[in-house]
């Protein structure tokens, strides 16, 4: 039986992979001393331990920015070590022997699938609860980054009940003006509202300062109260949404959130949208810079790796800052999430498809 992968193919899986993870692992060391350097005050509260730096924070912050910036690790992989064979023209005598561009291209687009699921994975199911984790820390020892208030929050909280909050205060768990209207055959039944309200435990609230007026046929009662505890099938996390809290939810949590918060009419789940097709981006944004890299740097160029390092990073550094506008636009409004993550990946198949035109035969 003929095997999959010859000997050439084994040795590019192995070179693109090595220097795909030893990249990684120059880059982020670099990182960590450099953040180290900008939050070593914050390091020095008393209150903050050594474990917690490493275990808490640092455990987290790599794989989280490794993830971030795969598609440049991705970039520089190809680069540099395509590029060491087109100068030793390698490449050519490859080519030259009888085996196709196409076919050369096999254990790089392997190499891109073997990197494409690892970094699903580690953004589906690895690095959000990482995250909340590092969020923490973050929130705790150096800057809150946590959206902690909300402002005329409307939600369907179960089947024809509908809640409004004025205003919501996470730090304290309180907020105030709630109205809760239930309704049966689109006709309006009661409505309770509270002057205070405080978030206890699951779906668990105190009001304070409460009227409940139930509507009848012939007459309407009024009751009245200073504090009552009540379940109301609504949480916090449901209306206090931000891209950070979006990145702690593993993919089936997010499928399961937006699903919910849909069906409950929630208007404010552009983050979560975004955050959820930013992770399927990934998959076919490895195949798609790798061919770049593969086409870009397999052709012997007078400026050499400089030129064509140059070049991938440019393309690398313009497609991060590509799908974070793309993702802005998104946020505000302008772009539908699907769009916005894919459109990059659009752009750049594109750019993909020219350079393997001009790619050596």
């Amino acid at each position: 039986m003929k095997p999959v992968f010859n000997t050439l193919d084994r040795y590019i899986i192995k070179q693109f992979l090595g220097t795909f993870f030893f990249s990684i692992l120059l880059i982020l060391s670099i990182a960590v001393v450099f953040d180290i350097n900008e939050k070593i005050s914050h390091f020095l509260k008393p209150d903050c331990t050594l474990y917690e730096i490493i275990f808490h924070y640092y455990i987290n912050f790599v794989p989280y920015y490794a993830n971030l910036f795969s598609s440049l690790f991705v970039f520089l992989a190809v680069i540099f070590f395509t590029t060491k064979l087109a100068e030793k023209t390698e490449i050519i005598a490859i080519l030259s022997s009888g085996v196709s561009f196409n076919r050369l291209l096999r254990p790089y687009m392997f190499s891109a699938a073997v990197i494409a699921v690892f970094s699903f994975l580690l953004s589906s199911f690895i690095i959000p609860p990482g995250n909340a984790i590092r969020t923490k820390f973050q929130d705790k020892y150096i800057k809150n980054k946590l959206v902690k208030e909300a402002s005329s929050i409307q939600l369907e909280v179960e089947p024809d009940i509908y809640a409004y909050i004025h205003y919501y205060n996470n730090d304290r768990k309180r907020g105030n003006n709630l109205v809760l209207d239930h309704f049966q055959d689109n006709t309006l039944r009661s409505r309770l509202t509270a002057k205070e309200i405080e978030y206890d435990t699951l779906y668990q609230w105190r009001l304070r300062d409460y009227t409940i007026t139930h509507y009848g046929k012939v007459r309407d009662t009024l009751e009245r109260g200073e504090t009552i505890d009540t379940m109301i099938h609504l949480q916090p996390r449901d209306f206090l949404i931000s891209s950070i809290g979006a990145e702690t939810y593993t993919t089936p949590e997010l499928h399961s959130h937006i699903k919910e918060l849909k069906q409950r009419g929630a208007s404010n789940i552009k983050l979560l949208e975004i955050e959820l097709h930013k992770r399927y981006a990934t998959i076919p944004a490895a195949f798609i810079l790798t061919l770049i890299g593969v086409s870009l740097s397999s052709r012997k160029r007078r400026g050499g790796m400089g030129l064509s390092l140059a070049l991938g990073i440019a393309l690398s550094v313009s497609y991060i800052l590509f799908m974070t506008i793309a993702s802005t636009f998104s946020a505000s409004g302008s772009l539908p999430p699907v769009v916005a993550a894919q459109l990059p990946n659009a752009i750049y198949a594109l750019i993909a498809l020219y350079l393997y035109t001009k790619a050596p035969r």
